[in-house]
């Protein structure tokens, strides 16, 4: 929001698009910790609540809707701000995307009914190369590599080397990540999924599970939802489920952190406060 005000106080419009894969669900204004109206200060916030929980946002999906509303702003004269923690956002959108056909529904469909050590050690055979970079229990990629090795006949690297769409090359990034002290960061964590409870997520979580979707969606998967829904069935109580919440909060902090400070350029720069030159960021 710094630099969004400052770029708006010099005469430039700003705009705010949102770079992360829970603020983009309707359903999650309050696990996702959507910004509010006050958070907002008046400058224009795009892609926050665009997509209904029942329909799965994609890093593709986002991407090309993020490349529409950067151009958008562009070719008004503003002043596009990506904002967000999800890299493989961020990655797809500046990148491309990779043109992997669609999977074959019953490939897709025995790969995920492997156990995670029996994909793990057919991808090893299968494609060694990607199964040397994922760690076992990474179910998720596991299966995905798997999936689309089988029903193509390549592995993911060789599709990945073929990447499109990316707007990287045609506009001029000013990146800034934020690596905050960890023990400050984890008792924020702590703190905000306590706000949260308090602050109306089980309702959130009881009007989501209302709606009978799909447990595999991402908006059901979703820090807090999970253990907010078992304390909703009775498996565990309200004090468990608030730290599982907080666990789970720290967990994936932890990997952003890790992620955001070895797999972004080297150029990008890096902070460990909040004190940063705006004029690094707004030419005019």
């Amino acid at each position: 929001m710094r630099i969004a005000l400052a770029a708006q106080a010099r005469g430039r419009q700003a705009v705010v698009i949102n770079a992360d894969s829970a603020q983009v669900y309707a359903d999650l204004a309050v696990l996702s910790a959507r910004p509010s109206a006050a958070d907002m200060h008046g400058v224009e916030h795009r892609l926050f609540g665009a997509w209904d929980g029942a329909s799965a946002c994609s890093a593709a999906d986002w991407a090309t809707a993020a490349r529409a509303e950067v151009a958008r702003v562009q070719q008004a004269g503003g002043l596009p701000i990506l904002v967000g923690g999800t890299g493989l956002y961020l990655r797809t959108l500046l990148d491309g995307i990779a043109p992997v056909p669609p999977i074959d529904p019953d490939v897709r469909a025995r790969v995920r009914a492997l156990p995670v050590a029996e994909a793990h050690a057919a991808l090893q055979r299968e494609d060694p190369e990607r199964a040397a970079v994922l760690a076992p229990a990474d179910a998720a990629r596991i299966a995905r590599a798997l999936e689309v090795v089988r029903s193509t006949g390549r592995g993911l690297a060789s599709w990945q080397a073929e990447r499109s769409g990316g707007i990287g090359a045609g506009v001029d990034v000013r990146a800034l990540i934020l690596l905050p002290d960890r023990a400050g960061l984890y008792a924020r964590c702590d703190l905000r999924f306590s706000r949260m409870l308090e602050g109306g997520a089980i309702a959130e979580v009881e009007a989501l599970l209302a709606r009978g979707l799909d447990p595999a969606l991402p908006v059901m998967r979703a820090i807090g939802v999970p253990e907010i829904a078992g304390f909703l069935r009775g498996e565990w109580s309200r004090e468990q489920a608030e730290a599982r919440g907080a666990q789970a909060t720290r967990n994936y902090a932890k990997r952003q952190f890790t992620w955001f400070r070895h797999q972004p350029p080297t150029q990008w720069k890096r902070t460990e406060t909040d004190c940063f030159n705006i004029d690094d960021f707004l030419e005019f």
